[in-house]
């Protein structure tokens, strides 16, 4: 197994397990981002997001997709979007060799803070960030707006 950082042509085959994280996380439909969409918010004139992969026989098993955020307390930090492992490769120790790759990015980056969601019933998940000695926010509440609520959206006053 190779661990690196991901390329343009790794786009497709990280895509696909974006798409059985959502299926995993019971929202095989909420998926709108589009391959061309992630070339350009990848690999475009601005990117917006990095990601690593790990690669088995040519084929990507894992995927940690990050991006850095900005707290007016902290400063710069990076956000971990997604950490998967497809399902024939969990409990080999490669999530926690692609959360190692976010930390040492962290650390190289001089990111003061990394922060990451799990859902409240992804007890495997929550496990594993708690064995890593991650603190777990309750009182904090996310809130969104959805690209049809974006649109929509009028100032008030």
């Amino acid at each position: 197994m190779t661990l690196r950082a991901g390329k343009q042509e790794d786009l497709p085959q990280a895509l696909d397990l974006i798409r059985e994280l959502a299926a995993f996380e019971r929202s095989p439909d909420a998926i709108e981002t589009t391959l061309e969409e992630m070339i350009r918010d990848g690999f475009g004139e601005q990117p917006v997001f990095e990601f690593f992969i790990a690669e088995e026989n040519e084929k990507i098993v894992g995927l940690a997709l990050y991006f850095y955020s900005y707290s007016t307390w902290k400063g710069k930090c990076l956000y971990l979007e997604d950490l998967i492992v497809t399902q024939s490769h969990r409990g080999k120790g490669i999530g926690k060799k692609l959360f190692d790759k976010i930390m040492e990015k962290a650390q190289e980056t001089g990111a003061r803070r990394v922060v990451w969601q799990v859902l409240d019933w992804n007890e495997p998940a929550i496990a594993f960030y708690q064995s890593l000695g991650a603190d777990l926010l309750h009182e904090w509440v996310t809130c969104r707006l959805t690209k049809e609520q974006i649109q929509q959206y009028t100032p008030i006053g």
